[in-house]
């Protein structure tokens, strides 16, 4: 799922903080300082996409991330692939940009997932 620039900064500001923010407290905290009703509206849209969840506390709503940073990486790069024309080229040139950190990671996921990991 794509996020606009101040999608991207509202979410990273509240993967940042599990506990929840306020509109108020995230408007003033974000870098280009939008008013609190534009952040508003980013999280009811962020709350359409299943992103953000609310709960009311006393007149004010707690906006919290309804999954991890993880998990929207995860799905990111598997919608991606979805995308691709050719799903083996795609994964043999991003395996080829990768780390050895990261190429690590995958061949133990992979491992765990096919049920052979130390």
């Amino acid at each position: 799922m794509q996020l606009g620039n101040l999608e991207r900064s509202v979410m990273e500001a509240l993967w940042g903080h599990p506990d929840g923010m306020f509109a108020h407290v995230l408007a003033a905290r974000l870098p280009s300082r939008p008013a609190t009703t534009t952040v508003l509206t980013v999280l009811m849209r962020l709350s359409n996409k299943g992103m953000v969840s609310r709960e009311r506390v006393g007149r004010a709503h707690l906006y919290k991330a309804t999954a991890g940073k993880d998990a929207f990486v995860a799905e990111a790069m598997r919608a991606a692939l979805d995308e691709a024309g050719d799903v083996s080229a795609a994964v043999q040139r991003f395996v080829g940009t990768v780390t050895p950190e990261v190429a690590a990671a995958l061949r133990e996921a992979l491992g765990e997932r096919d049920g052979s990991a130390p």
